[in-house]
């Protein structure tokens, strides 16, 4: 984790669903808390400009984030966000504070690598499905990755890749793997395209027609 996140934030004592309207609509602020590791949840409030700005990177949702205030400074990792259905307005957001020795569960995003060069798309003529595209996994704040990596250049025509199949980073367990093989959930497929499907259908051989129905009976 060589790149730091930082947000600037204000303990708040005014809380409530009227407060939080009015810090939205007047002070262009985001009502907030940060909570665990042990402490009592703190409301906070952050300036809605630099959240959205912060937000626009992927490798902050799951990023050790260092939120400072007058009290000092807290890490955290942002557990849950919610969003205005119809503008791009951020209306509350919940941190968890982390631990260097507690293991913490995140999702994390999945980045798939060589589709062009997959064996199933390049010679076999198929595409690649996406069944997911985060990941929720386990791990010390100190070996939590911005993303996980799953290279598709191998995986030929017909190909179902599950959560097993994924080479994890060191120190980092799956947590659906955890409760057992009936979790191993499909990450993606090579699937046949639509045009190979109706080639496929063409070349069936036709089955002959029974010539003993065009006889007339004698």
């Amino acid at each position: 984790m060589s790149n730091q996140y930082e947000l600037t934030a204000e303990i708040r004592t005014d809380v409530g669903k009227g407060a939080s309207r009015r810090l939205r609509r007047l002070a262009d602020k985001v009502p907030a808390i940060i909570y665990g590791a042990g402490k009592e949840p703190v409301m906070l409030t952050l300036a809605h400009k630099d959240f959205i700005k912060a937000l626009e990177n992927e490798a902050f949702y799951s990023h050790v984030i260092t939120i400072k205030t007058e009290n000092g400074e807290e890490r955290a990792i942002l557990k849950d966000l919610q969003r205005h259905p119809a503008k791009i307005k951020i209306l509350h957001a919940d941190f968890l504070r982390v631990s260097a020795d507690v293991k913490i569960q995140v999702k994390v995003p999945l980045h798939f690598t060589n589709e062009e060069s997959c064996i199933g798309v390049k010679l076999g003529g198929g595409r690649i499905s996406h069944a997911i595209n985060e990941l929720e996994i386990s791990c010390l704040p100190a070996d939590l990755p911005e993303f996980i990596e799953i290279d598709m250049a191998e995986y030929d025509l017909g190909a179902h890749i599950h959560i097993s199949n994924i080479k994890l980073p060191k120190g980092i367990e799956s947590v659906a793997l955890s409760y057992g093989e009936n979790h191993d959930l499909q990450v993606a497929a090579v699937m046949a395209t639509k045009a190979i499907e109706e080639d496929e259908d063409n070349s069936a051989p036709v089955a002959p027609e029974n010539e003993g129905d065009s006889e007339e009976d004698s």
